[in-house]
């Protein structure tokens, strides 16, 4: 009987632990979904609100989850040390601040699949800057998935005719989304010179309130308060799809999938945001699948996957 029991136990703990795996692979798919669907809520939202008050509102959403999120795991408000205030208020200024600000001003004019794979950028760029400024090793297999990237990109913005770039093409909606690349990976740079005295979680929840903080004067110049009343429920619900899902559950999820599988294989799945954006869009905004963007797609994943391998677990975030 105590043998059949062991088995039994043996056997119980293999099948939850199976289910458990399984469940960690299926909130990084969401992850990522979550992320490729944020592009379609800030197009929503974009059309609607200025830039400054939709940044300020979805912020302030997910800071308020952030504490509590902090508060639970932490079991307070952690104190943070004098010389890491200024860090953590340039992570605020760069992460939040400027990127949120280039991300809602670009899709006032973009289609929400064509900023996608711009911002898609981001982890190829980090890993270019970061062997520069850091020194991190170059493979030969990373520059030829940064040359991807850019190749890709490139495609997208051009729609396939790089003439279109020389002939004065390029829009303020590109330049805007650009600036969230250089937004974000200054806040990923930065953010490698604080991640080994705090945990990804407060950095990201106290830098999300100073973003917030500084995002607040802003938005109220922009008439926030007076313009509230004026915004429909689908802006509302887009607002709440970023701070909630976006931000601070695709957040929480996907750092849960790096403790339990590693930041290697959890960062496999940033290479799913861009595809999924694109397709989404096709789907609830009616977004054309044309040619160049799906060899750009693919260009601009495959590039991903090459570079995406021993990122740090914070500048993998760049999809939020």
């Amino acid at each position: 009987m105590v043998a059949a029991e062991m088995v039994t136990n043996v056997a119980t703990e293999r099948t939850l632990g199976v289910v458990l795996f399984m469940l960690t692979y299926i909130k990084l798919i969401l992850t990522a979904v979550f992320w490729g669907g944020t592009f379609i809520a800030g197009r929503v939202v974009a059309k609607d609100m200025p830039p400054f008050s939709a940044s300020f509102l979805r912020f302030a959403i997910a800071s308020v989850f952030l504490i509590l999120i902090t508060w639970r795991v932490e079991g307070k408000l952690p104190r943070i040390e004098r010389s890491l205030i200024a860090p953590i208020c340039l992570l605020g200024l760069t992460g939040v601040f400027a990127y949120n600000a280039f991300f809602f001003k670009g899709l006032q004019s973009i289609d929400a699949g064509r900023a996608a794979l711009i911002i898609a950028l981001n982890p190829v760029m980090i890993s270019f800057f970061s062997s520069i400024l850091f020194k991190e090793e170059l493979t030969p297999i990373k520059i030829i998935g940064i040359l991807m990237s850019v190749t890709g990109a490139l495609t997208v913005i051009s729609r396939g005719n790089p003439l279109y770039l020389f002939n004065g093409h390029l829009g303020w909606g590109e330049l805007n989304i650009f600036g969230c690349v250089l937004s974000w990976v200054s806040f990923s740079l930065i953010g490698k010179t604080v991640l080994g005295k705090i945990s990804p979680l407060i950095s990201i929840c106290y830098s999300s309130l100073a973003g917030t903080a500084a995002l607040m004067i802003p938005a109220l110049l922009e008439g926030l308060w007076s313009s509230l009343p004026t915004y429909s429920s689908i802006t509302w619900l887009g607002l709440f799809y970023l701070g909630f899902f976006g931000t601070v559950l695709g957040f929480v999820w996907y750092y849960e999938g790096i403790k339990k599988i590693g930041p290697t294989k959890a960062g496999l799945f940033i290479n799913v945001v861009p595809l999924s954006a694109v397709v989404l869009a096709f789907f609830i905004l009616n977004e054309p699948l044309t040619l160049s963007l799906l060899i750009g797609a693919v260009l601009v994943s495959t590039g991903i996957y090459l570079t995406n391998i021993g990122f740090g677990t914070l500048s993998a975030q760049g999809n939020h």
